[in-house]
């Protein structure tokens, strides 16, 4: 295996670890089985992980990239007789029309001014009856409620600015939220059920069929037509790792703090004493030997 792309946050490369590992992968892990047995544009792949995870389900897989180094990278790094990665721009891409059953594109959008030559692009390459799936953050949320300054991001897109976009280019699509959240899981581990999702606030807990979060991506399935746009039985999609690194990383954030905490307590107790010590040594002879009597 070659060794790993440089991470410039630009881009992200399988080294990185816990919460954005969760958000980029996850995406990908959503995508998979909608992509099954389809020939498969991956527009904008970076590192190539992506791509090598979609190549699993789909017939075949074309990664491009802008970047020279990331596609040679990637096509040392992920071979498979079903994948290929080549260098070109999402924006005037080297293939004819309808050249794809599926076009996945996550965190793309936002790394552009040109918007519309985008998704022209998309629609051009894909086969009629072919969908894109697509990601970009609410820049309601990501920038503006969380406080994100990405450097990379050229142009933002609020979720109504998005959807207005995806409805120039494309007659109908489905629309999903990606948020990283601390909850606990509760499952069914005999037979089926419906999502339940209860939150405490002020008022009291509530329970819905969906988050009640503000999202701070958003995930959109897009189709010319109704016929063409793939209904995946997903209200509810999860992602973690084996070893569970972000509750791990929490756990021994937890401990490391009330280590420290312990310590202050007994730094405190120990300065308490020799302020005591130090009292006695500055107070009068006479004083002191009158306390012995």
């Amino acid at each position: 295996m070659s060794s790993a792309l440089e991470f410039t946050g630009e881009r992200f490369t399988p080294e990185c670890v816990r919460e954005i590992r969760y958000e980029h992968v996850h995406r990908y892990a959503f995508a998979r089985e909608l992509v099954a047995g389809r020939r498969v544009l991956d527009a904008a792949c970076g590192e190539g992980y992506g791509a090598a995870l979609l190549a699993d389900r789909a017939a075949a897989v074309t990664g491009v990239d802008l970047s020279a180094a990331a596609v040679a990278h990637a096509g040392e790094r992920y071979r498979a007789p079903n994948l290929e990665f080549r260098q070109a721009d999402c924006l005037d891409l080297p293939f004819e029309d309808a050249s794809f059953d599926a076009v996945v594109s996550f965190e793309t959008l936002e790394h552009l001014q040109d918007h519309d030559r985008l998704l022209e692009e998309f629609s051009r390459v894909l086969q009629p009856d072919g969908f894109l799936l697509i990601s970009t953050p609410d820049k309601a949320v990501y920038t503006e409620a969380l406080g994100n300054e990405n450097e990379f991001h050229v142009a933002e897109l609020y979720h109504a600015e998005f959807e207005n976009l995806l409805n120039r280019f494309f007659s109908c699509h489905l629309l999903w939220g990606q948020k990283l959240v601390f909850q606990s899981e509760i499952w069914a581990l005999e037979g089926d059920g419906d999502v339940h999702h209860s939150r405490e606030s002020e008022s009291g807990i509530t329970t819905q069929d969906k988050p009640e979060h503000r999202p701070v991506y958003l995930l959109a399935l897009c189709a010319a037509s109704q016929s063409a746009l793939p209904r995946p039985n997903i209200a509810l999609s999860l992602f973690d790792d084996q070893s569970e690194s972000v509750y791990s990383h929490y756990h021994h954030e937890i401990r490391k703090n009330m280590a420290a905490g312990e310590l202050l307590h007994n730094k405190d107790r120990e300065i308490a004493d020799l302020r005591r010590a130090l009292e006695q040594v500055r107070r009068p002879w006479w004083r002191r030997w009158l306390d012995r009597r």
